[in-house]
């Protein structure tokens, strides 16, 4: 049995939410590998100036570079596992259609919020992607030059990612609301204290089901 909050059927939209998870999950997986190689990188860096007085060339410029990759690439993925930090002391004392309600306003008020994101950063990406501008005068880091437009246009990108799993929440919220039912499917459901402590401790053992 998953330890996901997410339950899944067979409609179209847990369809559509089980696809969208395996890009979330490739996505996730991509970050995680970046961080694994700045820890590799930060070790090089460390026994490179100490042993040999030759620190990583550029190394601030590829940490910050690569910041944006493990900061961004798993927004939609915790945001499908219900893990981002959330304020529901009241929202969990809710059941029913009060409850779906509830989600339903604030997984709105979360689309329209990355939208307007979605606009400033592929803005702010666009600004940076000139590639017709003169090369002194192109958006790079200090020390080495590194392009910055790569690392800005994750930021759009993700964001994309996350609003398709936005809408898809919306859309099972509303469906919950309309149906009154008590399992919905595509949304995470609210756990108690006991439940997200017993899976924790079961990821720790490494037990995953």
């Amino acid at each position: 049995m998953s330890s996901s909050p997410v339950l899944t059927d067979d409609t179209q939209l847990s369809r559509l939410d089980q696809a969208l998870l395996r890009l979330e999950a490739s996505l996730n997986l991509i970050a995680g590998i970046v961080i694994f190689a700045l820890v590799i990188l930060a070790v090089m860096n460390v026994l490179g100036r100490k042993f040999l007085g030759l620190p990583v060339s550029g190394y601030i410029d590829w940490t910050t570079q690569f910041m944006a990759v493990f900061a961004f690439l798993g927004l939609s993925y915790c945001q499908r596992e219900g893990g981002h930090i959330r304020m529901d002391i009241v929202v969990s004392q809710l059941r029913g259609r009060a409850l779906w309600a509830a989600e339903w306003l604030s997984i709105l008020f979360m689309l329209i919020l990355t939208t307007a994101l979605i606009y400033g950063t592929w803005f702010h990406f666009t600004r940076s992607f000139d590639f017709n501008a003169p090369l002194w005068s192109r958006d790079s880091s200090i020390d080495i030059a590194l392009p910055l437009w790569p690392a800005k246009f994750l930021v759009p990108f993700a964001m994309g990612i996350l609003w398709l799993r936005l809408a898809l929440q919306l859309w099972g919220y509303g469906r919950a609301f309309r149906q009154n039912t008590n399992s919905p499917v595509a949304v995470p459901l609210i756990e108690d204290a006991a439940t997200l402590a017993n899976k924790e401790a079961k990821t720790v053992e490494g037990d995953d089901g």
